[in-house]
């Protein structure tokens, strides 16, 4: 989860947009689509991208209406990025952008079948004063579905308990980066840190998204000497030390940022993923606990919806990605996400199986093992760092299978 803004570098918008008191206007020569603003709310219609039948998976018409809540509503944990394109994968072909809740929401499609619903998705981070997603879900009964990190979900379980009921990340693109031209012999984490304390470094991170730094320096890859909770999500720091220190960050995004759109360093970085370290976490969309039976009807045909829509925004994420654009531009938050940078973490999703079938053919569900090989190591950090956990928690309940259709997976 994202607490503090990540730095994006001002650039020319794609379609070249201009945003007034009284409307908008949008358009492509490519038949993207079209947009109109009126009152703070956009509607856009275009077509979306061929979809095939075979990629409507378990879709009829109308099959959510009557048993899902109308709109779904899903709480992102930031603005609009690759890592939930499958979410915007659901409202390509029509969908209307409140500018000053900065969600989107249109009518919920599997393979371009209506299911009778609206899917409605939130911005979250800045655009909710940083609460959590899974903050917001407990101060609004309206949201269905909150994006949730799985060590989130062991942490939230003694005051906002949250089951989570789909993985659309195998893994987090979390990682911890450095310049390989100070530190040419360092490979991993656990080399870097010896190397910061030798040369007079630090390794600069957020504070309120820490446990993992906790594993790090319990697991002996950083010594404390080096931490510095300091990170304020801009470049400044980073390029003032002149690769002497290190830094936290996620692959879909900081190494093409630093390579080709941040002037002052303009080099590529080393980087290792944290789950390459051995804090490897699923990204996950959860509901409140207390939910799941009366949500039951609605997410045995909503989820196995939204694994294939995770599948075809894979196969073909050039429509989503041209909506993220539009929405980037709309939302006019100053954490503008550009093209390359969107392009360039497709690339990375895939290389390094941030979106993956895990250990079988499935796209979405939990490794039992996984999960209690997770839970074993992170309790105990937790409960040493003052973070309140339950001695009898069992992490079976904090996540599920139930809903996930087992058939449905990458090719």
């Amino acid at each position: 989860m994202r607490t503090t803004p990540i730095w994006r570098p001002a650039v020319a918008l794609t379609c070249g947009f201009a945003l007034t008191m009284g409307a908008v206007a949008c358009s492509s020569d490519d038949g993207a689509g079209s947009s109109s603003t009126s009152g703070g709310a956009t509607t856009t219609s275009g077509d979306g991208g061929d979809v095939s039948a075979e990629a409507a998976g378990p879709a009829e018409g109308g099959e959510l209406a009557g048993l899902c809540p109308d709109p779904v509503v899903v709480q992102d944990s930031w603005y609009p990025q690759v890592e939930v394109g499958f979410l915007f994968q659901t409202v390509i072909d029509d969908y209307t952008v409140d500018t000053g809740q900065k969600s989107v929401s249109g009518p919920l499609k599997a393979g371009g079948v209506d299911t009778g619903v609206t899917m409605e998705i939130r911005a979250g981070g800045p655009a909710v004063g940083y609460q959590s997603s899974t903050t917001q879900m407990y101060s609004d009964d309206a949201i269905t579905l909150a994006k949730v990190d799985f060590d989130q979900g062991i942490d939230n379980q003694a005051e906002v308990p949250t089951l989570s009921v789909f993985a659309q990340l195998d893994r987090l693109p979390f990682m911890v980066m450095w310049d390989p031209a100070t530190y040419p012999e360092v490979e991993t984490i656990a080399q870097l840190g010896p190397a910061l304390e030798a040369n007079g470094g630090v390794y600069r991170y957020t504070e309120s998204n820490s446990t993992y730094v906790s594993y790090l320096v319990a697991s002996g890859q950083l010594p404390e000497s080096v931490l510095d909770a300091s990170y304020d999500g801009t470049p400044a720091n980073f390029v003032a030390a002149a690769g002497k220190d290190a830094q936290q960050g996620y692959t879909t995004n900081e190494p093409y940022l630093y390579e080709h759109e941040i002037a002052s360093w303009g080099k590529p970085v080393k980087y290792q993923l944290l789950a390459d370290a051995g804090w490897e976490l699923y990204g996950t969309l959860a509901i409140r606990s207390g939910e799941k039976e009366t949500l039951a009807p609605c997410l045995a045909k909503l989820i196995p919806i939204l694994q294939q829509a995770q599948i075809d925004y894979m196969a073909d994420p050039g429509p989503v990605n041209d909506l993220i654009l539009d929405l980037v531009d709309q939302y006019q938050s100053g954490a503008i996400y550009t093209l390359g940078v969107m392009e360039a973490a497709n690339v990375v999703m895939t290389e390094q199986a941030l979106v993956s079938n895990g250990s079988n053919s499935t796209l979405g569900d939990f490794d039992d093992a996984r999960v209690q090989a997770f839970f074993d190591l992170a309790v105990p950090i937790m409960q040493e760092t003052g973070h309140t956990i339950a001695d009898d928690l069992d992490p079976k309940t904090i996540y599920t299978n139930e809903f996930i259709d087992m058939s449905i997976g990458l090719p």
